[in-house]
């Protein structure tokens, strides 16, 4: 198998799991959306120091105790994801499976502004024109809803920012997943341990099963994010840009034909208006790729067709 394939089935593998995760939140009822976020975040550490004592990768932590400013947005990067993971828990248990969606919908959207605001980095018309339909489309839910919709405001910003610090660091990704999880661990404990103290827990206290499902929570968050990566490091940009929407297609479709939540004519609209955004994105992005492909090209040419004349 080709490492293009490869890559691609690995992409396929995360966006699913990731699509899929509304399903598996939900079985983690009655556990409220805090305890299932630390369970999440202990367990994590757990699921990847097994990982990396297997592949016995531990001479990163030295290099980074070296590196003060990288621990600072280690740090900032495990704030992000925790509020991104607490938000996410947070909507599919109170029937906003929808919303969720909406966000990792935005969140490409959401990406190229960071890049303008935070990066400089000038925009295409394309991209432009893509920015534009996706600020109608949020200014046209935010009629339908009667308010912003700050759930999938606040994932796709969270999850935007959390990928814009990633990108400075340039961690492997269970190496930079144990980092930012032992980060959260502490406070994690402290809350579970909390919750023990006043026998509000869920843990061991539901089922054999539900205590096993809040297990394996870690292994639930980690291996999607170690399959992204193995696919990262194989595909394409363009090509991992399409397999991103395959998670929040299917979370929508679990929010509408599942949970049955509702999606009345102008909030239909609104995620019309978003997915054009998206399909003009991802063509001027196709476009770019090809042109700088075709500048490449002709830029090795030449040269050898001037060395061949001479």
């Amino acid at each position: 198998m080709n490492q293009v394939r490869r890559g691609y089935l690995y992409g396929l593998g995360a966006y699913t799991l990731w699509g899929f995760f509304p399903l598996y939140i939900r079985l983690l009822k009655p556990a409220g959306p805090i305890e299932i976020l630390a369970h999440r975040v202990v367990w994590s550490v757990v699921f990847v120091t097994l990982v990396l004592a297997a592949a016995r990768n531990w001479g990163f932590l030295r290099s980074l105790h070296r590196r003060p400013a990288a621990l600072a947005g280690v740090v900032l990067a495990a704030t992000l994801i925790a509020v991104n993971w607490g938000t996410y828990i947070y909507g599919v248990n109170s029937e906003r499976v929808v919303e969720t969606a909406l966000g990792y919908f935005i969140n490409p959207l959401v990406v190229v502004l960071l890049g303008v605001t935070v990066l400089g980095e000038r925009l295409r018309v394309g991209q432009w024109v893509a920015l534009g339909i996706g600020g109608v489309a949020v200014a046209v839910l935010a009629v339908d809803y009667g308010r912003l919709p700050y759930l999938a405001l606040t994932l796709a910003l969270s999850f935007g920012g959390y990928s814009l610090v990633k990108k400075r660091l340039g961690l492997p990704a269970a190496e930079g997943m144990f980092v930012e999880s032992a980060v959260l661990a502490l406070p994690a404990l402290g809350y579970l341990g909390w919750l023990t103290w006043r026998s509000d827990s869920t843990f061991g206290q539901v089922s054999a099963g539900h205590t096993a499902l809040l297990v394996l929570a870690g292994a639930a968050t980690a291996i999607p994010l170690l399959l992204f990566a193995g696919a990262a490091n194989r595909l394409p940009l363009t090509g991992l840009g399409m397999l991103q929407y395959l998670a929040p297609i299917l979370q929508l479709g679990f929010g509408v034909l599942v949970f049955h939540e509702p999606m009345p004519p102008a909030r239909l609209a609104g995620f019309a208006l978003v997915w054009l955004a998206l399909v003009v994105f991802t063509v001027d992005g196709i476009r770019q790729v090809r042109r700088s492909r075709g500048a490449l090209l002709a830029a090795t040419v030449e040269p050898a067709a001037a060395t061949a004349t001479h």
